[in-house]
């Protein structure tokens, strides 16, 4: 077959950046060579903003063989990083079950990484085998696809392939069917990245990765400013926080080299969506003391964020370090406000905005009804007349919401006429995993895609 060709809407625009940064950011690795692959979700809407234009067997070459796409990287590379995990901090980690295969450009021109999981073995997989379930796979399109969905920034699954091979596991039953997952990323730059450095006491590799995350993932000028590079990540990670917590969302495993400098979400592994807004929710069953709970996210990712300001306190001025740090909270506290009153569907109002999103927040902790259910039944100002809604708690919200206006079209998607919410709570993905599981039936996973990517244009959230 043929290299990708442009699609109609966007050329393709190889982009391989990274090389730049020079080989002590990375190894070389080599793809597993998997017994089959078997295409069963590609993110076609994504791949035209990227310009590929591939059919079935192409998506399976490039996402389940990993031919090199043209003029991009000629050979995967495993990126390396350290982090703390669970506040231990760990320097014998690094990609150990993907790789980075291929950069490229958006419509937008960010440069985007064509990013692995479950690719196989690399320098850093210690004893793990480098694959990925084929319910973890599933899980991990699920979550994204929800959260894009819910304007959450996120990580897109490109592509998932499932490649025949049987995997033992601990904590699922074994053998179970295996996948190998492509996610399209703005950038794979952790805290992490930044932490083997400073352990390295590396000022000079620093300030390169400093100025290639500037120039590349915040187009910015490549003037290896530490603090701007700190201010700019401090933004977006207060976003991300707070968009967690409107989507009721739980990560899961929010460790440093978790943490994408861009305030991208990604790499899902245990999470949950919270039924209810029960800040001491935990996704991980290995969570045993509630580190990542619902409530501590923001706390777990603000810590996170002061570890990039230590290594960054090596080329960099401590005190305005510390100050943008200590901004952190109130950062924050309006982008919560901004992020709930979003999914309410009402315009803002400078003056009434806090009292608004408080109020919201007490009807959300009296935990009577779902977080979905709440905020699809008083969309856009409506104020519903169910029993449930007639208590005490819910007395602050009828009055401010009444006085405010609905964003424009916030109710024209007949999405909001439906008799409840799309949500995502975990018997329902077991539910989808188990008709696949038992009946290799794909039709509730596709259709729960479709239900999403429905109720994202209705919050007018989808690309």
């Amino acid at each position: 077959m043929a290299d990708p060709q442009p699609s109609s809407e966007q050329p393709y625009r190889p982009d391989p950046a990274i090389l730049g940064l020079g080989p002590d950011f990375f190894d070389p690795v080599e793809a597993a060579a998997f017994p089959q692959t078997r295409l069963r979700f590609a993110n076609r809407r994504w791949a035209k903003r990227v310009g590929l234009d591939l059919d079935d067997e192409g998506w399976e070459r490039h996402f389940g063989r990993f031919e090199p796409l043209a003029d991009n990287l000629s050979q995967p590379l495993a990126l390396r990083y350290h982090g703390h995990q669970f506040r231990t901090y760990n320097p014998d980690i690094g990609d150990g079950r993907g790789f980075l295969f291929a950069q490229l450009r958006d419509d937008n021109g960010r440069l985007l990484d064509l990013g692995t999981k479950g690719s196989g073995q690399t320098p850093y997989s210690r004893f793990g085998d480098g694959r990925l379930t084929l319910k973890g796979g599933v899980r991990e399109v699920l979550a994204t696809e929800m959260l894009e969905a819910l304007g959450v920034n996120t990580s897109k699954s490109f592509a998932l392939v499932e490649t025949g091979e049987e995997l033992a596991r601990n904590d699922e039953p074994s053998p179970t069917r295996s996948a190998v997952l492509t996610r399209l990323s703005h950038g794979h730059i952790r805290i992490g990245s930044f932490q083997r450095l400073a352990f390295m006491e590396d000022k000079e590799a620093i300030a390169r990765l400093t100025g290639y995350s500037l120039e590349h993932l915040f187009q910015k000028a490549s003037d290896n400013s530490a603090l701007t590079l700190f201010e700019e990540t401090a933004a977006v990670t207060a976003k991300l926080a707070a968009s967690y917590l409107a989507a009721g969302f739980v990560h899961g495993v929010l460790n440093s080299d978790n943490i994408n400098i861009t305030g991208e979400s990604f790499d899902y592994g245990p999470w949950r969506f919270a039924p209810t807004w029960d800040e001491e929710f935990v996704a991980a069953y290995f969570d045993h003391n509630g580190l990542y709970a619902f409530g501590r996210q923001p706390e777990a990712i603000h810590w996170d964020l002061a570890q990039l300001g230590g290594c960054l306190a090596l080329i960099a001025d401590k005190a305005t370090l510390t100050e943008i740090l200590g901004g952190w909270s109130e950062r924050f506290e309006r982008a919560l406000v901004t992020a709930l009153l979003r999914r309410l569907g009402v315009q803002p109002d400078d003056t009434a905005d806090r009292g608004l999103a408080s109020a919201l927040l007490v009807a959300l902790r009296a935990q009577e009804v779902t977080i979905d259910r709440l905020l699809f039944d008083w969309r856009g100002g409506r104020v519903p007349d169910d029993a449930v809604y007639r208590g005490k708690v819910y007395t602050g919200l009828r009055e401010r919401l009444t006085a405010r206006d609905p964003l424009p079209h916030a109710l024209d998607h007949e999405y909001w006429r439906d008799d409840g919410p799309c949500s995502m709570l975990i018997d329902e993905v077991e539910a989808i995993w188990a008709a696949i599981a038992d009946r290799d039936d794909w039709g509730p996973f596709e259709a729960k895609i479709a239900a999403i990517r429905r109720m994202a244009e209705a919050h007018c959230s989808a690309p």
